[in-house]
C-alpha cells in the first residue's frame, strides 16, 4: 500500500481507517499518509474531490470514523530518503525547550519565528524537527497550533489515544490556556472580555489575515491587566475559542493592538516596538492546565523569552 517516490508513477491507494485514527480530522490524516506532499497540494486535492471518503466528497475538517474507506490520489512527493536537513543549532535549541514529557505527551516551549509545521514555502517546522530529533518516536502529532510568530507551550501527542482525548477536551473547552501579551496604550480595567466573530481571508500574496466580521465564526477571549507602563499594558489573555490570530485581532478590535505584530500593528505601535528593540510579536503561550488519564492533572508553565523580558525591563525603567 505504499506510494512510489519521484522515480516511479504513484498509484491510487485505498486505505481503511483503523480504530486508532478514528476521530482525527481528515486533513491531518492525509498529511501523515501522504508525507512529503506539499500541504497546498493536499488541500487542492480535497477541493477538487480527488480525495474521497466512502466514495463521497468531504471537507478537510471531516472527522474520520473507524471503517471509513479513504481514496488517496496519486500525488507525487519528494524522495523520502532525503528529508530536509534541520540546522543543528535549531535541533539543540528545541531539545533544550522540552518542558514536560511522559509516555503520552511531549510539551515544548516553541521559539518565535518557527512554524509548527512545514508548508507554504517552509521545508520544516516544529513537528518535522521533532521527528528528526526523535526517530524512535513512531507517533508524534501536533495537538493544536500556535502562530509562527507566537512563542510558548505547544502540545505534541505521542499516542493516538492521547491525541483523541486532548482534541475532545479542546472541543469541550476543558484545556485552560493563558497567554502573556503586550498591548499598545492603556488597556481599560473594565475590558474583561472581547467577543467578536472572526473571518479568515487569504490575500493574493497568500498571506493570511483575519478580521472581525458578522459572517465570521464565534470567538471569545478573556483579558486581564497585569502591569501598566507608559504607552503599553501587559495583559493576560485567555482564549475560550481557538480561532486563527484570535488574541491579536481581538486586541486590535479593543483598540489596543499587540506590540511587535507585523500584521495588525499601527505606526505608533511600530515606533514603540522599535524603541524597545522588539523585533517579534509580544505574544507568549505561558501556561496550560488540563487533566489527561494516565498523566494526571498537568499545570505547565513557560517563562517569557529573554527578548520579551528585556522589552518589559525597558518599560519599567
Amino acid at each position: 500500500m505504499h506510494d512510489s517516490g519521484m522515480s516511479g508513477s504513484p498509484a491510487v491507494r485505498h486505505v481503511t481507517v483503523e480504530a486508532g485514527d478514528a476521530g482525527q480530522r481528515l486533513d491531518n490524516f492525509l498529511l501523515r499518509e501522504l508525507k512529503g506532499v506539499p500541504r497546498t497540494r493536499i488541500y487542492r486535492a480535497l477541493r477538487k474531490g480527488e480525495v474521497r471518503v466512502n466514495k463521497g466528497r468531504v471537507q478537510a475538517d471531516y472527522r474520520l470514523v473507524a471503517g471509513d474507506g479513504v481514496r488517496l490520489p496519486p500525488l507525487r512527493r519528494p524522495d523520502p530518503a532525503a528529508p530536509p536537513q534541520v540546522p543543528g543549532g535549531l535541533a539543540r535549541e528545541l531539545a533544550r525547550r522540552v518542558v514536560y514529557e511522559d509516555e503520552q505527551l511531549l510539551v515544548l516551549d516553541k521559539p518565535s519565528g518557527l512554524a509548527v509545521h512545514g508548508g507554504s514555502g517552509l521545508s520544516f517546522g516544529l513537528i518535522e524537527v521533532l521527528r528528526q530529533l526523535r526517530p524512535d518516536d513512531r507517533y508524534l502529532e501536533l495537538v493544536h497550533r500556535l502562530d509562527r510568530d507566537t512563542s510558548g507551550l505547544v502540545l505534541v501527542a505521542r499516542r493516538p489515544a492521547a491525541l483523541r482525548e486532548l482534541h475532545r477536551q479542546l472541543r469541550e473547552k476543558h484545556v485552560e490556556k493563558r497567554y502573556l501579551a503586550l498591548a499598545q496604550g492603556r488597556w481599560p480595567q473594565a475590558c474583561r472580555q472581547v467577543e467578536a466573530p472572526l473571518e479568515k481571508n487569504v490575500l493574493q500574496s497568500g498571506e493570511r489575515m483575519v478580521r472581525v466580521s458578522r459572517d465570521g465564526k464565534r470567538a471569545l477571549t478573556g483579558f486581564s491587566v497585569l502591569e501598566r507602563f507608559d504607552g503599553a499594558t501587559l495583559v493576560e489573555a485567555r482564549p475560550v475559542t481557538g480561532r486563527t490570530h484570535q488574541i491579536r485581532v481581538h486586541a486590535l478590535h479593543a483598540g489596543h493592538p499587540l506590540l511587535g505584530d507585523d500584521k495588525y500593528a499601527n505606526s505608533a505601535g511600530e515606533a514603540l516596538a522599535r524603541q524597545l528593540g522588539l523585533k517579534r510579536l509580544f505574544l507568549h503561550a505561558s501556561a496550560l492546565r488540563f487533566e489527561l488519564p494516565g498523566s494526571g492533572l498537568l499545570e505547565l508553565q513557560a517563562p517569557l523569552d529573554a527578548e520579551l523580558e528585556s522589552a518589559l525591563q525597558k518599560l519599567r525603567n
